[in-house]
């Protein structure tokens, strides 16, 4: 295990922001996978959440993704431009009347050609039109460096922040910053 200390920054969205809806670049689409495949999933999870220490749903066994991956309250939606898979997001709202935006991102190709804010205001512009009583999303010291100030440019207000220790499996190949990880203490 690689032990980190992440700043975990919960936000929420009261209401849905006033205004149109910025357009996504032309020949870009987002479409929900109703009840993706595992092995969709893991691979966009692992491929956007490679560099960011995505680790939670690597580590989740088949049956039990699979499972919340049929689960109604859950919605996968996929960016396509020009056809090729860009990034994806996740809805999850089991904890009515909120839907927490679980998982967000871009396939590291597709981040700094200006698509992702546009992206960021379509996912919640998705949320929103199920009528939840909030919008809730958390981003952390080992997600994209902009992740916060976008969050927080779409309408999101910062709620807390809070330390988090992560044991990260060794075996699931992630790249992790060093930044973040803590020395070992030596017993000697």
């Amino acid at each position: 295990m690689t032990r980190v200390a992440v700043d975990v920054t919960f936000l929420c969205m009261d209401r849905e922001p006033p205004g149109h809806v910025p357009p996504l670049p032309k020949g870009c689409e987002i479409r929900r996978e109703i009840h993706p495949a595992v092995s969709l999933y893991r691979d966009l999870y692992n491929r956007v959440g490679q560099d960011y220490c995505w680790w939670l749903r690597r580590v989740m066994g088949d049956e039990q993704l699979a499972q919340l991956l049929q689960n109604p309250a859950i919605g996968v939606y996929i960016l396509r431009c020009d056809g090729e898979v860009a990034g994806f997001f996740e809805l999850d709202g089991r904890q009515c009347p909120d839907i927490n935006l679980a998982y967000f991102g871009l396939l590291p190709r597709w981040i700094g050609r200006g698509i992702g804010l546009a992206f960021l205001h379509a996912a919640i512009h998705i949320a929103w039109r199920n009528g939840p009583a909030a919008l809730r999303v958390n981003t952390c010291s080992a997600d994209h460096p902009r992740a916060l100030p976008n969050y927080i440019r779409a309408g999101f207000r910062a709620v807390r922040v809070l330390r988090e220790v992560w044991d990260i499996p060794d075996h699931i190949g992630l790249s992790i910053p060093k930044n973040l990880c803590i020395p070992a203490v030596s017993h000697s």
